[in-house]
């Protein structure tokens, strides 16, 4: 069909780059999509470089993030189909409530403004930035203790060891800290969302039920708040499934599910 979506943008999350979903980008490009990964502004550089000069996190912002995401989709002769991991899953739906792409799916994703659901699993897991409000002005990175606990709980112990060393980096304090005072804070702040927007495209929240730092009962809170009546939200379970879900095995049928629905809900 002339009108299928024929690109697929992945937005990753914190503590990771875009190589975070270079198993789904070479999955994808076998089917014939043009895959797109955008990184936030300042970190178009690889892992080892970031955590050399972690610098650039030390001001980022999240309208900056979202200006740049702007950017690359307003390039695009067509509404893509958007994928976004982790806090990369709140600037998808953001980008999405402001008219961007076909149809969206969401995988562990992070909260927008209003989801005020926060289980022990998921301050255990932010606690190394939240626990010191000078953090907002800091890239604070975590431990292989740390990332075990919040990224690969159910990983063997030697997997999880290689992907932190492949994949992680330091996080934006600062983002982090703004997301929590949001909720405190009058008026809508960086990562509001309209919630009886009824011209948002179909969204598909994915969940891992092992997640620790993104659990269920986050995922089922934030699609519970959009009431529009013509709209799609949907959440779809995956038993023994952790917060790194795009890197673990199996992740082909989720890949697979998460395209497939997209195509047949999009417009």
């Amino acid at each position: 069909m002339s009108d299928t979506p024929d690109t697929i943008v992945l937005i990753h999350g914190f503590w990771v780059t875009p190589r975070s979903w270079e198993h789904w980008v070479t999955h994808y490009q076998a089917k014939g999509f043009r895959v797109l990964t955008p990184t936030y502004p300042g970190l178009e550089v690889e892992v080892e470089a970031i955590n050399a000069d972690p610098s650039p996190l030390e001001t980022l912002t999240a309208p900056q993030v979202i200006e740049h995401l702007s950017t690359v989709l307003d390039a695009l002769p067509t509404p893509p189909i958007i994928m976004g991991h982790s806090a990369g899953g709140a600037f998808t739906q953001v980008l999405l409530d402001r008219g961007y792409g076909a149809a969206a799916v969401v995988l562990n994703s992070a909260p927008t403004e209003g989801v005020k659901v926060t289980p022990f699993s998921q301050l255990r897991s932010t606690f190394p930035v939240l626990k010191n409000p000078a953090n907002r002005h800091r890239a604070v990175g975590f431990t292989f203790e740390q990332w075990n606990y919040a990224f690969t709980n159910t990983f063997a112990e030697d997997e999880a060891r290689a992907l932190y060393e492949r994949y992680a980096i330091p996080a934006a304090g600062g983002i982090l800290w703004d997301s929590v005072l949001a909720n405190l804070l009058p008026g809508p702040q960086d990562i509001a969302v309209n919630y009886h927007n009824d011209q948002r495209a179909p969204l598909l929240f994915i969940s891992g039920s092992e997640d620790h730092i993104m659990p269920p009962s986050v995922q089922r809170s934030n699609a519970a708040h959009y009431k529009a009546d013509n709209t799609i939200t949907e959440v779809q379970l995956y038993d023994g499934y952790a917060h790194l879900l795009p890197a673990q095995q199996g992740w082909q049928q989720i890949a697979d599910d998460a395209l497939d629905w997209a195509l047949r809900h999009g417009r």
